[in-house]
């Protein structure tokens, strides 16, 4: 796969979601179904081991196991990809950075060392060596609103005059002035927000999302996504949908249940009913009940019908 620019890194990613048997290990069918709808569905890439994937609770042999096949068959259907080499030591996000770089991917994401929270120069540090180390392949900086260090955007200027080979972002997004605060790395740094908040961000600047509204339905993301570039009131419509439904159905299993985000990314791929998936987690984390999905699958299709047009109950 040829190494991606800021200006390739556009559009819906999709995640790779860990399928868990009840002894807790990864079921690969099931994986290659799921790559296989994903690819079939036409979302602008794919990329592995971010939150959602779980990428905290894999063995050495699974992440080579599951980049392998993420590499084979998106190098077989031409798909863009991204793999994850995050970790919260440094060690081995570089190790896992390595390693990831000989599939020959897109682009590498690395989240900064997680156990304490880095300075500016030593997150610098951590950045020349894990791009030194993968080069060609270039670096996608994942920076989500629960890291120990939220960067700024002065700060994301300062890396990319360091290190020109960061070509994107995953973060958190921001209210105008924060977008405003960007403007200087226009064209220099791809951004990604989240999902749900995809059209306002399309419309201050955003390049695309690492989706969680690709978990709940790709093909409905990806058509949302081509929406925004030749009618952006009715995308801006269709968000206030997805944030309703989230904020009533989804989000309350989080901050009134307790369950963690990668239990609601997994709640929604099993409420969109597009793969063999499950609800459960690797231990200790534990999953939506399953019995929950009947119900939100009836409502989500009730609050944002343009997302399941022409998909199979």
């Amino acid at each position: 796969m040829k190494s991606l620019q800021a200006s390739d890194i556009t559009g819906t990613y999709a995640t790779l979601l860990l399928p868990i048997n009840a002894d807790d290990g990864i079921d690969l069918a099931r994986v290659k179904v799921q790559l296989d709808y994903l690819i079939h569905s036409g979302v602008d890439g794919i990329y592995a081991h971010g939150t959602a994937g779980e990428f905290y609770s894999l063995s050495e042999r699974e992440f080579t196991e599951l980049n392998e096949l993420l590499a084979l068959k998106c190098e077989a259907s031409g798909m863009p990809f991204q793999i994850g080499a995050c970790f919260p030591t440094p060690q081995l996000s570089l190790d896992r950075a390595r390693r990831a770089a000989q599939l020959s991917p897109g682009a590498i994401q690395v989240i900064l060392p997680d156990w304490y929270p880095l300075t500016l120069q030593e997150s610098i540090a951590f950045l020349e060596r894990v791009a030194e180390a993968i080069a060609p392949v270039p670096l996608v900086l994942y920076n989500p609103p629960h890291a120990k260090r939220v960067l700024e955007p002065e700060d994301y200027l300062v890396l990319c005059r360091q290190i020109p080979s960061i070509v994107g972002i995953k973060v958190g997004g921001g209210d105008e002035r924060w977008y405003e605060r960007m403007r200087p790395l226009a064209g220099r740094l791809s951004v990604f927000v989240p999902g749900h908040a995809l059209a306002t961000g399309y419309a201050r600047g955003a390049a695309g999302s690492y989706s969680n509204v690709a978990c709940l339905q790709p093909m409905g993301a990806q058509r949302w996504n081509r929406l925004m570039q030749t009618d952006l009131p009715a995308a801006l419509a269709i968000e206030e949908q997805i944030q309703r439904f989230l904020k009533t159905y989804v989000v309350p299993f989080r901050d009134v249940k307790g369950h963690s985000n990668m239990a609601l990314d997994k709640l929604l791929a099993c409420v969109g009913n597009w793969a063999p998936l499950g609800t459960r987690l690797r231990w200790p984390y534990t999953g939506v009940a399953e019995s929950e999905i009947e119900r939100l699958r009836v409502v989500a299709r009730e609050s944002i019908p343009s997302l399941f047009e022409d998909v199979p109950v």
